[in-house]
């Protein structure tokens, strides 16, 4: 680390605080020049990578799940905040797994098994768009596993 205005790497911390849940705050002061700046640290976590059912990898993309469970979830009494936490606790998962390339039927059982908890409705909404539903059929077959 060095000072932004004097170049300087003998610095000192004066102040440390958490800023938001993975954040921490660092106010800094310069022991060269005498001025104070403030910096940001925060855990910088492994890129995942998602392996499609054609083998095309792509990067992982918070905003699609939200976009999907949030779908899923129209018009059901389900907050955004039990939603983000729904997603935080399956990334979490995916953090956990011993590779950085996530396949995407394991994501797709991952989002299936939160919804279940958090919602059956939104969970068959889903279910029936992330398993291709073709009939009335297939829907009868998931309700009864529901059960």
């Amino acid at each position: 680390m060095k000072c932004p205005f004097c170049g300087s790497k003998d610095l000192k911390v004066v102040d440390k605080r958490e800023s938001d849940e993975d954040t921490e705050r660092r106010r800094r002061e310069c022991n060269s020049c005498g001025k104070r700046f403030t910096t940001y640290e925060r855990v910088d976590m492994p890129e995942l990578k998602i392996v499609k059912k054609d083998g095309r990898r792509e990067s992982y993309n918070r905003d699609k799940i939200i976009k999907g469970i949030t779908k899923s979830c129209e018009k059901r009494p389900i907050s955004s905040e039990q939603i983000d936490k729904t997603v935080e606790e399956i990334e979490a998962e995916l953090y956990k797994m011993e590779s950085n390339d996530i396949q995407s039927h394991v994501l797709g059982d991952l989002v299936m098994k939160h919804l279940k908890k958090l919602d059956e409705i939104a969970y068959i909404r889903f279910a029936s768009v992330y398993r291709q539903f073709k009939d009335i059929h297939d829907l009868e077959k998931e309700l009864k596993n529901l059960k």
